[in-house]
């Protein structure tokens, strides 16, 4: 690897998928948003990271539940909502719509239909009553985890299947060459240290969640559009975060 252009690539994730300060690029390709998905799951956990250290520090003053919902909104702070919008538009969009044209039109609507916001409440009411659930440290871990998994499923979403043909490329257009596997098992790679600092149990059953969680979206989004977009690698991406959490909380629950 030339480590200058890594790092580059790693700027470029962390501007694609954040708003979070970082150095100006001199330059730009076209494809370097597609090549900068291996970086994915560590602009994921910094993610997590800072959310949950306002878990940490809330926890201190404040009951859990209120906690989890300060370190949730550290977290949509950190990224802007990105992958929350894409999971409420792809909700209207797979639902709302009889055509794969449809559908990619809903989705690319600026409001937010009944699906959306159903699909809005059901993933942040599990994430807020999940991290209630969980000690302190515990949910430290689990934020650093979760949020490195949801975007490595997004990746392999990316690798696995096409951009859905009747896409329109907005904020991002796709390399042709897309995700190349050798990025996909980097990218994997980077999404499993944390799980270390969860013990196996846990760590198996956030893996698993994850797993299960964006084969469903993906599986609809394919049969119903073709592939992915923009929207439907969001709705990957905090799937798999929500059931990799569910994951972690059900292991601590039975412990």
């Amino acid at each position: 690897m030339n480590f200058r252009r890594e790092m580059v690539l790693l700027v470029v994730a962390a501007q694609f998928l954040t708003r979070l300060p970082a150095p100006r690029l001199s330059a730009f390709e076209p494809d370097w948003v597609t090549r900068s998905a291996r970086w994915f799951p560590l602009v994921g956990q910094l993610v997590g990271a800072i959310a949950g250290v306002v878990f940490v520090g809330a926890a201190q003053l404040w009951p859990p539940a209120v906690a989890a919902v300060l370190a949730l909104a550290a977290g949509l702070l950190v990224t802007g909502a990105l992958h929350e919008d894409g999971l409420a538009d792809t909700a209207d969009g797979l639902f709302g719509g009889a055509t794969p044209a449809r559908r990619i039109e809903i989705m690319k609507d600026s409001r937010i239909g009944t699906y959306g916001v159903l699909a809005l409440v059901v993933a942040v009411g599990l994430k807020v009553a999940g991290l209630a659930a969980l000690a302190p440290a515990a949910a430290f871990w689990a934020l650093v985890a979760v949020h490195g998994l949801g975007r490595a499923a997004a990746v392999t979403a990316m690798r696995l299947t096409p951009y859905a043909p009747e896409g329109r490329p907005t904020r991002w257009t796709p390399a042709q060459a897309g995700v190349r596997t050798w990025e996909l098992a980097f990218s994997l790679m980077l999404a499993a240290w944390p799980l270390a600092m969860l013990g196996p149990l846990a760590a198996g059953a956030a893996v698993l969640g994850a797993a299960l969680g964006a084969a469903v979206v993906i599986g609809v989004a394919w049969r119903r559009l073709g592939g992915h977009t923009g929207d439907v690698l969001g709705a990957v991406e905090q799937t798999a975060e929500v059931c990799a959490l569910l994951g972690v909380v059900a292991v601590a629950t039975c412990a």
